[in-house]
């Protein structure tokens, strides 16, 4: 499989997706600049998280025009595969290739810190070898994300089985006080309806080495790589 890599001025996990992509799974990876034109021919697509350009105004709503995203979004058009971490799936929501925004965490701060998170369905890529009772210990880093949609967009997100994670506590419970930055129903990732667009939150890549003690991330991609080279 060939990945690329999205890197917008600010993105600052973008070699934490390429090590993982690269070291860990084996994979051909190529950084795509956001000036780029040119997709290189790729199979699967990565935004990292980070700050990208133009944060300042709206998160990811000056990055999402940049010439890059053109191409991006044509491929994901088109069935290409798409993930976006954090920054990345404000990005993904801000090109309309994701229902719903991402706002202010609700405490209006900037939160780093494990979550917990659970998968709600096999049905997609990269939760297609997740465990739906486990409770996965990911690491998250933002100030904006507190996914928000209209009633009519929550209800299709549910009804199509579009929601990929919710916040939980460690031992699965999706409770309230589990939930770090006000999502709407604890919502920690989705995908779009035709189920190749994701978009999430925490942060996997920095859960996917034994040398930073914690690999519950991995899973994520090896779902990647398992259902992508099948």
């Amino acid at each position: 499989m060939k990945v690329g890599v999205v890197v917008f001025p600010g993105s600052n996990c973008d070699q934490d997706l390429i090590y993982v992509f690269d070291k860990i799974l084996g994979q051909e990876v190529v950084p795509l600049w956001h000036k780029d034109h040119d997709l290189q021919g790729v199979d699967f697509v990565a935004l990292p998280g980070g700050f990208s350009f133009g944060d300042y105004l709206r998160s990811g709503a000056i990055a999402r025009f940049s010439p890059i995203m053109q191409e991006v979004i044509s491929f994901a058009n088109k069935g290409g595969y798409v993930m976006g971490v954090c920054n990345g799936f404000q990005i993904l929501t801000e090109a309309g290739l994701l229902p719903g925004a991402l706002l202010h965490n609700a405490s209006r701060k900037f939160i780093c810190k494990n979550v917990h998170i659970k998968a709600q369905t096999n049905k997609s890529l990269i939760t297609s070898k997740i465990d739906l009772d486990k409770a996965l210990k990911i690491p998250l880093a933002h100030g904006e994300g507190n996914f928000y949609a209209h009633a009519d967009e929550m209800k299709k997100l549910n009804d199509q089985d579009q929601v990929l994670f919710r916040y939980c506590d460690e031992n699965g419970n999706i409770t309230t006080e589990a939930n770090p930055n006000g999502s709407l129903e604890n919502i920690a990732g989705i995908c779009n309806a035709n189920r190749n667009v994701f978009g999430m939150m925490p942060h996997p890549e920095r859960a996917a080495d034994s040398l930073l003690g914690n690999q519950d991330g991995l899973v994520l991609f090896e779902s990647i790589l398992e259902m992508v080279n099948a």
